[in-house]
């Protein structure tokens, strides 16, 4: 029997020295754990932490750790715009057409075009997908609505990127909430909600630029080693080749220049 439990890691979003530390358990206290057994002054140096949209860790962040501003990274956010997306589509096809979407359905042929971003498609993919949508009815009309939903929160994001004041950055927050609230599909309402209870950490995300990137990184790293163990008897045994394959000695071993 295998028993591979879910683990909170620690990693260095700058620096060089990989995974710093882990504990199971996803729990606010969990993590807590880890954060209130380093000393004053690591707690003190640290000035900015990346989370995924996790409330268990954005407590347990902010109760040891309050100097530190607390980042989302944009990449979980684009994320759960997609899964609304996604949601919608299947909901609007279970309730007009009474069934679960079939190949032969509009919905169905541009469905990954949906979750694709607009500057990544051509003109020509674009338009096949803008007329798909206009001609399927009220199903493909919820759909495009909830598609300029997650783009315009898309554009939101891209502030980071382009350096927007906090003027541009507004406008664009509101085109995003208005748009969600005029939209009355209960899903792309619920992102918005969503967008708006972690604004703090998404707006810091904007002003900041730091992303968990490295975090998602060795958390792959985590998974493939689990996966070609076929899983393990213990956290200890997991635990321990966690460690081995992610800290800064043991990938200069595995991997010799």
């Amino acid at each position: 029997m295998t028993a591979d439990r879910w683990h909170t890691g620690f990693v260095d979003l700058e620096g060089v020295h990989g995974l710093l530390g882990q504990v199971e358990g996803r729990a606010a206290a969990d993590a807590g754990s880890w954060l209130a057994a380093r000393t004053p002054a690591w707690q003190a140096q640290l000035r900015v932490v990346a989370i995924d949209m996790c409330p268990a860790y954005r407590a347990a962040v902010r109760a040891h750790l309050p100097q530190a501003t607390v980042v989302v990274d944009h990449f979980h956010v684009v994320q759960l715009a997609n899964r609304t997306v996604n949601l919608v589509r299947r909901r609007v096809t279970a309730s007009l057409r009474g069934r679960r979407v079939r190949a032969s359905d509009p919905e169905y042929g541009i469905r990954r075009r949906l979750l694709r971003n607009r500057e990544d498609l051509t003109d020509a993919q674009f338009s096949t997908m803008w007329n798909a949508l206009i001609d399927a009815g009220t199903i493909g009309m919820t759909l495009l609505t909830a598609w300029i939903a997650k783009e315009k929160l898309r554009d939101l994001l891209a502030c980071a990127r382009t350096g927007a004041d906090r003027h541009r950055v507004g406008h664009l927050r509101f085109k995003f909430l208005t748009w969600c609230a005029d939209s009355d599909i209960p899903e792309v309402r619920q992102l918005a909600t969503t967008v708006d209870r972690w604004w703090p950490e998404i707006a810091a995300f904007i002003a900041t630029g730091h992303s968990n990137a490295k975090s998602e990184g060795i958390n792959r790293v985590i998974k493939l080693v689990a996966r070609a163990a076929h899983g393990f008897r213990n956290p200890a045994n997991q635990r321990l080749r966690t460690r081995c394959v992610t800290t800064r000695r043991a990938r200069g071993h595995l991997h010799p220049a």
